[in-house]
């Protein structure tokens, strides 16, 4: 059965295919087409809303099974910020550097106690017969004031969870605590349910 995973991002991608090829999916993205579909607007008020948009777009571009995530860090000193807005942050989608920059600056003299964290991630994963389902994942940490290892993405330098920073982490380590592994446990069992429901016709 394929299925088709609607993120450009390389590291979410490898994530989302940890889980999905085990369970017998033939796993597509837009690397596998000669076009370049265009940016859906993620115009949505929440985390799981985004993910649905941008699902609902894989699945019209591709007619498959479409998965989209869409996370971020939610920041409790800030409010919940920078919360949907994390890969832009900075104001340039996706500027790593800088959208940490912008956090260390917002977080400026605030002491490790207050500087309380959780990356959330939702997925959402629509089907050609109209269904759709979304889950959420949620891990807790701080922000960090300095940088520490070389692994991960986005806020990952900065952000330290049960096991130490994130960036340090191993896949392995990373999956089993991270805020798209518990939305990938749940994920997986909700699509186990399709596939039964499928067989079951």
């Amino acid at each position: 059965m394929k299925i088709f995973i609607a993120t450009k991002n390389q590291k979410k991608l490898k994530e989302l295919e940890r889980i999905l090829i085990p369970m017998g999916f033939d796993v597509l993205s837009q690397k596998d087409y000669d076009t370049d579909f265009p940016e859906p607007i993620e115009d949505g008020s929440t985390f799981e809303e985004n993910a649905i948009i941008k699902a609902r777009d894989g699945l019209k571009n591709t007619g498959l099974i479409s998965v989209a995530d869409d996370s971020g860090l939610c920041v409790d000193y800030l409010g919940g910020a920078p919360g949907i807005y994390s890969a832009r942050y900075s104001g340039e989608h996706g500027d790593d550097e800088e959208n940490n920059q912008k956090l260390l600056r917002e977080l400026d003299g605030v002491p490790m106690e207050k500087r309380t964290a959780r990356y959330v991630a939702a997925i959402a994963c629509v089907f050609p017969d109209g269904r759709l389902f979304t889950v959420r994942g949620e891990c807790e940490g701080k922000i960090a004031t300095e940088p520490h290892g070389d692994n991960g993405f986005g806020y990952d330098p900065y952000f330290i969870g049960e096991l130490g920073c994130f960036a340090e982490l191993t896949d392995e380590q990373k999956d089993s605590i991270s805020h798209r592994g518990n939305a990938l446990k749940l994920f997986k069992e909700e699509l186990k349910k399709y596939i039964e429901t499928c067989e079951e016709k």
